[in-house]
């Protein structure tokens, strides 16, 4: 179906350079996901000449951008102008920091193993995760064959030593698999599928290694950073929604999640 925005068709090959640029999407999922995407920036560049901060204040329809940097530049822009996003205080910090303050930890490490499930362009994801799911359970009833299952089916070099990972701590894989293994205290193998931007992973954790806590006042900056990125983006998944709401849109659904712009 064709992608327009108040009357503004965005091109199917702008669609197809969008959706292989994209993190953590594959096959439908990042058709979808593109489409979202562009509709949204149009909407913003669209609502930019409405607020006359275009080239000498022209309309959108008169504006050609010569690069995707001058457009995040005019979107930077909107969004300064119209959405605000409070600083957190030292007691919302607070509050996080005594909520769970084993997470405020430095040197805390982990043992893990994994079974990668990738997903490449073209490959059919439906599939492909059916395929994870049936292996995750049959993990879950005999964690004693990981390594095996690891050797025949993981698309990760680690899969020739069983998918062993070796040691690793915060930040040190991607944020979706660090996620996963840091956001629990479970050991074994973890009851879902860690979806990354590589594919669906199956996650054993063989032993974890505490750390030693931080103080508030070590982590108070981090821990704001956290809470203003998390407000950002409801304000902007909320900004969207009114731009939307007033908008003709056809070929796109921007209720959906998901969508790189508003993550």
């Amino acid at each position: 179906m064709e992608l327009s925005v108040n009357g503004v068709t965005i091109p199917a090959a702008a669609i197809e350079r969008e959706a292989a640029g994209l993190d953590g999407f594959a096959g439908a999922d990042a058709t979808a996901a593109a489409r979202r995407t562009l509709a949204i920036r149009e909407l913003l560049l669209q609502r930019a000449g409405a607020l006359g901060l275009l080239e000498d204040g022209a309309p959108r329809a008169k504006v050609a951008f010569a690069s995707r940097e001058a457009e995040e530049e005019v979107i930077a822009r909107v969004l300064d102008a119209e959405v605000t996003t409070p600083e957190p205080d030292d007691s919302e910090c607070r509050r996080v920091y005594d909520a769970r303050p084993e997470r405020w930890t430095t040197g805390e490490l982990v043992e893990a193993r994994h079974i990668l499930f990738a997903v490449t362009a073209g490959t059919p994801v439906a599939p492909l995760r059916a395929r994870a799911e049936a292996m995750l359970a049959a993990l879950l009833a005999d964690a004693e064959v990981f390594a095996g299952e690891a050797r025949a089916w993981s698309n990760c070099p680690s899969g020739e030593t069983g998918g062993n990972l070796g040691q690793f701590g915060r930040g040190q894989m991607v944020p979706e698999f660090d996620r996963a293994v840091f956001g629990t205290t479970a050991t074994g193998v973890l009851p879902e599928l860690v979806h990354s931007r590589y594919g669906f992973h199956i996650v054993a954790i063989d032993r974890r290694i505490p750390g030693c806590p931080l103080p508030f006042e070590a982590v108070r900056d981090r821990i704001a950073a956290s809470l203003t990125a998390r407000v950002q983006e409801r304000a902007l998944r909320q900004y969207v929604q009114v731009l939307a709401g007033r908008a003709e849109l056809a070929g796109v659904d921007l209720d959906a999640a998901a969508t790189p712009l508003v993550q």
